[in-house]
């Protein structure tokens, strides 16, 4: 649980950051995307959202934008929010604060958005210090673990079910890694969640 679903003393580590964004009065839900914008899930992903007329958030990699640019501008198009989650995906641990800073500026060049998510979830407290100041740090309530290759669609799909709740920012991975697992476990989370009453909204500028 606490990959899935990390503990508050866990989320303690990081302040400035946020977890979870809870409306009182509507059962809602936030759904993200990391990793993109790649053809061959991206355009997947963005064609199941339209089937439900669901917006979401992603969170893309500076250099997929600028391999992908057509893909990415589908997502603005499309109505969807857009993060920055590093130009190369970068690891904030074992990266000076200055390096790490860079390379999202980077990719800022290119995806021009006050949201940032740091890869793998993880963020030094220096870093958080320096980028607070320019970005809204989104980390997750929920973490589908689709890239884990040992993991089933219906597993990924368990975790919605198990770990949801009003407010949660959920994590899904538009990336070939996670590609088997989100396409069988995406529509039926979607269908699973508006059946149970929520609605889904973008993760604000």
């Amino acid at each position: 649980m606490i990959i899935e679903q990390p503990p508050r003393l866990f989320r303690a580590f990081f302040p400035c950051t946020t977890w979870r964004i809870k409306k009182e009065k509507e059962k809602t839900v936030y759904l993200t995307f990391d990793d993109g914008p790649i053809p061959e899930v991206t355009e997947w992903v963005l064609d199941t959202l339209d089937r439900y007329n669901v917006k979401a958030t992603f969170f893309c990699v500076g250099d997929n934008v600028r391999k992908h640019p057509d893909i990415f501008k589908k997502v603005l198009e499309r109505g969807h929010n857009v993060g920055n989650h590093t130009y190369n995906h970068l690891r904030s641990w074992g990266t000076s604060a200055k390096r790490y800073c860079e390379n999202v500026e980077k990719a800022n060049q290119l995806i021009h958005s006050p949201l940032f998510r740091p890869p793998h979830g993880i963020i030094r407290p220096t870093t958080i210090f320096y980028l607070k100041k320019r970005y809204k740090i989104v980390m997750w309530d929920v973490v589908t673990r689709d890239y884990n290759k040992d993991l089933s669609p219906d597993d990924i799909f368990n975790k919605v079910k198990q770990y949801t709740r009003n407010g949660s920012i959920i994590v899904f991975h538009d990336s070939l890694k996670a590609r088997k697992n989100i396409e069988g476990a995406l529509q039926k989370s979607i269908e699973w969640l508006l059946n149970e009453g929520y609605s889904f909204k973008k993760i604000e500028y």
